[in-house]
């Protein structure tokens, strides 16, 4: 399940990148907001997911609702989601799991 939110959370980092510096200048400097409609669709439910997921791995490992937080916040920042993962997935307790998992 943690390889599975780190793939989620890499998804919807670029997703939130292609959505805040190539569709969005699409749409305010050539006034063509089908990119918008298209990435914001994509992005939101990779969102979506993404939480749903990090509430779903905060019960089965016990993480505390500070760890939640991180993750959640890091969700909204572009891109924030990969730091978030390095620094508290790649950590030698959940790459252990990630390793039982395989």
């Amino acid at each position: 399940m943690l390889k599975f939110f780190k793939i989620i959370g890499y998804l919807e980092a670029i997703s939130a990148i292609v959505l805040f510096f190539i569709a969005m200048p699409l749409k305010y400097i050539w006034e063509d907001p089908t990119w918008v409609t298209h990435a914001g669709r994509v992005h939101g439910g990779l969102f979506v997911l993404y939480v749903v997921i990090l509430y779903i791995l905060k019960d089965k490992y016990n993480w505390s609702m500070t760890i939640f937080w991180i993750f959640f916040v890091a969700a909204i920042i572009p891109g924030g989601t990969i730091w978030a993962e390095k620094k508290f997935i790649e950590g030698k307790k959940y790459k252990q799991l990630l390793s039982e998992e395989k």
